[in-house]
C-alpha cells in the first residue's frame, strides 16, 4: 500500500484520540516500543513520559491508565488487519481464495512493514499482540467493557471472516468459533513456539509452518460433514 491510511477509533478506552495530535502519535508509537521492550507488566506512563520527553499527565489527558492504552493497541491493530485484509482481497472472486489469502495476511502480519502507516510498527506492535493482547479481555472487567465497546474491532473482524466461510459452505454450523479460534491460534502458536516449544510442532518465527497449519485446520472444518452432534 502507497498511501497512507488513517485507522480512526471512535472509542471509550481513550479520553482524547491520538491521532490527533503529534503528541498522541508519539505515545503510540513509544508504547508499543516501550511494552515491547519491557513487557506490560513493567510498563508504566512515567516511563513512557521519560522516554519521549514528556510529563505523565500529558499522557493521562489520553489514557486514564495503561490497561486502557493497551486496549487501544490491541483494537487498533485488530482494524488495520481488518483493513489489510478487506484490501488484499478485494479482486480475489473465489471465497476459498479470499480466507486462504486472508489467513496468509493475518499469521504473516509479524512481517508486515505497511508505509501506510508511518508513526507505528506493525512487526513490533504484532510481538506485543502476541505477548500482551490476552490481557485485554482475560479481567474481571471484560463484560462491562464488552458492554462500552472495547472489542467491537475484533468482533467485526471475525464477523467478516465468518461471512467468507458461509460463502465456502452456507450449511457449516460453527462460522464464527472457526474464525476466532484461528485468529486466536495465529498469535498463540507464535507465542508458544517462542517461549513453550514442546506445546507446538511449528518453530518459532517459521510463519509458513502456521499457515500451513491453519489452512489445514479452518478447511477441513469447513468442509467436513455436518453432524447433529
Amino acid at each position: 500500500m502507497n498511501t497512507n491510511i488513517h485507522i480512526s477509533l471512535n472509542h471509550k478506552s481513550y479520553l482524547r484520540e491520538p491521532e490527533s495530535t503529534e503528541l498522541g502519535r508519539r505515545i503510540i508509537s513509544e508504547s508499543v516500543r516501550l511494552i515491547d521492550e519491557l513487557g506490560f507488566e513493567n510498563f508504566t506512563f512515567k516511563k513512557l513520559a521519560n522516554d519521549i520527553g514528556s510529563t505523565e499527565a500529558s499522557i493521562y489527558r489520553y489514557f486514564e491508565n495503561k490497561h486502557k492504552l493497551l486496549v487501544y493497541l490491541v483494537s487498533w491493530y485488530w482494524a488495520w488487519l481488518h483493513y489489510t485484509v478487506n484490501f488484499q482481497t478485494q479482486n480475489i472472486a473465489g471465497p476459498r481464495e479470499r480466507l486462504g489469502r486472508a489467513i496468509e495476511i493475518i499469521t504473516k502480519a509479524g512481517e508486515a512493514d505497511d508505509p501506510g502507516v508511518t508513526y507505528i510498527d506493525e512487526r513490533i506492535l504484532h510481538r506485543v499482540i502476541v505477548a500482551e493482547a490476552s490481557k485485554v479481555y482475560h479481567t474481571k472487567e471484560v463484560d462491562a467493557e464488552n458492554k462500552d465497546g472495547y472489542f467491537l474491532e475484533m468482533k467485526r473482524f471475525c464477523h467478516y471472516l465468518a461471512q467468507i466461510v458461509l460463502e465456502i459452505n452456507p450449511d457449516y454450523r460453527y462460522p464464527h468459533a472457526i474464525i476466532s479460534t484461528m485468529l486466536e491460534a495465529a498469535q498463540q502458536q507464535v507465542f508458544y513456539a517462542l517461549h513453550l516449544p514442546s506445546l507446538t510442532d511449528i518453530k518459532a518465527e517459521q510463519y509458513n509452518e502456521t499457515v500451513i497449519f491453519l489452512k489445514q485446520t479452518v478447511f477441513a472444518a469447513i468442509d467436513s460433514a455436518n453432524t447433529n452432534n
